[in-house]
């Protein structure tokens, strides 16, 4: 292909980049890609690059635009995330017939790892009784969960659910998944659609939650939900907080001693708010391990988070199969 022939894309990063991640994007994009850096710019160059941008690579875009600066999105075909959830978009600020795709999976390996690692944490009840012994307390009987051979309940079988269920096969667990499609070539011992919670809840020692949060998903444990678990299970969230009813898990875990929750995604935190806020003290609880949102921290994960959208623009730019589509009507 000519030079005159070659696709030209501009594409406008608008979150600040490290110089490690730069050359990720950079390498990884076809011949003809050109680049802005928002946060290297005047607001003049900032302008100019909104209004000529082909591509937008984001993160938390709410704090990354400001909303007047939608409008100059005159050209933009596609908006790529570095985040796996795409539940922050100001959508209606967006323009119409923008594709938007999430970074699907991106993250799934170190997040499943934080999974078990809270799973078998509250199983064993390492918490409460590293607190107990800090009191001067040894009780060598004091009887554990068991964790081999468990049914784990999947909500939410994408690449951080199918990451999960690969590190419980190993303890010889049941998988019970639910995906939006109700089939995979996964093994798996049952596969449903969110029309199977119910049953799934029922048959789970231990629930994950890595489903997207949507207005489907929105409050989709409640009271209700958290009553057909088991009275010893085990629940596991690091997708989003709003999955479940805040003051419902935490009454369920001050009512429930047995039953046990961790929890790394909060409701109000810094990446949407600005701050972190606590409405129920989980903390005070026995029964309960929290986490600052980071399971999936480890060395160099931006920077393969940001290989794998960047390949994601790739397939835009060479009109191939996008990953992680999201439908703005799923959030509206």
């Amino acid at each position: 292909m000519s030079n005159s022939e070659i696709k030209r894309y501009h594409i406008v990063v608008t979150f600040n980049m490290e110089k490690e991640e730069k050359e990720v994007l950079i390498k990884t994009m076809p011949e003809g890609a050109s680049f802005s850096f928002l946060n290297e710019l005047n607001e003049e160059e900032r302008k100019k690059a909104l209004q000529t941008a082909d591509v937008l690579f984001s993160w938390n875009l709410p704090k990354e635009l400001a909303k007047d600066e939608y409008t100059l999105l005159t050209r933009l075909g596609f908006l790529q995330l570095l985040s796996a959830g795409a539940d922050h978009l100001p959508f209606d600020y967006i323009p119409s017939g923008v594709k938007i795709a999430s970074n699907v999976g991106a993250y799934a390996e170190p997040m499943a790892e934080h999974v078990l690692a809270m799973v078998l944490a509250l199983a064993k009840q390492l918490l409460k009784n590293h607190n107990k012994l800090a009191r001067g307390e040894f009780n060598q009987f004091e009887i554990n969960k068991k964790v081999v051979g468990s049914t784990v309940g999947i909500i939410g079988f994408g690449g951080i659910g199918k990451a999960v269920a690969r590190l419980f096969r190993c303890f010889g667990c049941r998988i019970y998944a639910i995906n939006s499609s109700g089939r995979t070539e996964e093994a798996v011992d049952f596969i449903g659609t969110l029309n199977d919670l119910d049953y799934v809840l029922k048959e789970s020692d231990i629930v994950v939650f890595s489903i997207a949060l949507n207005k489907q998903t929105r409050n989709l444990i409640g009271r209700h939900e958290l009553e057909l678990m088991r009275q010893d299970a085990i629940l596991v969230n690091v997708a989003r907080a709003a999955l479940i009813d805040e003051a419902a898990l935490f009454q369920h875990l001050v009512n429930n001693h047995h039953f046990k929750a961790g929890i790394d995604a909060w409701w109000v935190e810094p990446f949407g708010t600005g701050t972190f806020d606590m409405d129920h003290p989980f903390c005070d609880l026995p029964n309960f391990i929290g986490s600052p949102h980071n399971s999936a921290m480890v060395p160099g994960v931006i920077e393969r988070a940001v290989e794998l959208a960047a390949s994601n623009v790739c397939n835009f730019i060479q009109d191939n199969p996008i990953r992680g589509i999201v439908s703005p009507e799923q959030y509206r």
